[in-house]
């Protein structure tokens, strides 16, 4: 196994509140003691955080958690733990106010680098509008505007690809980030207790098995108190579509290894992105990747 094609990967899985200081302090803590329990090492590590993991999730909550981005509390808290532990974040998401139209919305994940720069940032692009009767009714496109824009960030040997939550059921997006080269989808999510039995493991596996790279949903803590119950089960599916490690709805973190080697090899064996009939089909990209 080639250091130069591993990166060490931790999920952090924390229950979020009413209070946005604590939600962060809590998120900020177990940072830290999952960090601290890594060996030196010369392979990057790249934490996960939750979807809205500084606000419950609901529409009402929105407009009173939301900040502006890099400016804002949450942001200045992520950069100085990016910092002080020399890591990579991808910073779940929550709530951003348009600084320009401080009005308009984004649910965005935030991206950071050892020395506590911000190198991208993610606006979910499909929103969670949904009506399952005797389910779940919700529309977060009552509080948010969709965002415009694919993100992706190169950590060691990684490309990474970033959507959130509900940007994972659209094979499309995940494909072009597969025709970019990305070799890990991203996810930070909140699956409720009727979407999560569902479909939480089967769309993981299948963006996999799509785009034979590795896949994370990383979520918040299942707390009853919240209106809006998460999942949890923060799981890891690898390029054959089989899952690697995943928790269970508690509070918790995943720390592993992430080979590299493991897409190539899967790549090689089944190269199904050199046997498309692109002379029948494809997906067309309709904006400017930066």
């Amino acid at each position: 196994m080639s250091s130069s094609k591993l990166i060490r990967l931790i999920l952090v899985q924390h229950k979020v509140g009413d209070v946005k200081e604590d939600n962060v302090a809590r998120a900020v803590s177990m940072v830290k003691s999952a960090v601290a329990k890594e060996k030196k090492s010369s392979v990057p590590i790249l934490v996960v955080l939750p979807e809205c993991f500084n606000s419950p999730y609901g529409v009402k909550f929105f407009d009173k958690y939301a900040e502006t981005i890099p400016d804002g509390y949450t942001s200045k808290a992520l950069s100085g733990l990016a910092k002080e532990l020399g890591i990579y974040l991808v910073a779940g998401s929550f709530p951003e106010r348009d600084a320009q139209n401080p009005k308009t919305l984004y649910n965005a994940c935030t991206v950071w680098n050892p020395k506590g720069e911000l190198i991208a940032k993610h606006r979910k692009v499909h929103l969670f509008d949904v009506d399952i009767p005797n389910g779940i009714t919700f529309k977060e496109s009552d509080g948010f505007t969709p965002g415009k824009q694919f993100t992706i960030v190169d950590v060691g040997p990684a490309r990474i690809g970033i959507g959130i939550c509900y940007d994972i059921q659209f094979e499309e997006f995940a494909r072009i980030y597969r025709n970019e080269g990305c070799n890990l989808l991203i996810y930070p999510a909140s699956f409720s207790l009727t979407t999560g039995p569902l479909s939480w493991e089967l769309y993981q596996r299948s963006r996999a098995n799509d785009t034979q790279s590795f896949v994370t949903m990383v979520s918040n803590a299942r707390d009853y108190a919240n209106d809006y119950v998460a999942w949890g089960h923060t799981m890891l599916v690898d390029p054959w579509g089989q899952v690697v490690k995943s928790l269970n709805e508690d509070e918790g973190f995943i720390a592993t290894d992430v080979d590299f080697t493991i897409c190539d090899q899967v790549r090689e064996q089944i190269p199904v992105i050199n046997q498309r009939r692109t002379d029948l089909y494809d997906i067309v990209v309709k904006i400017p990747i930066k």
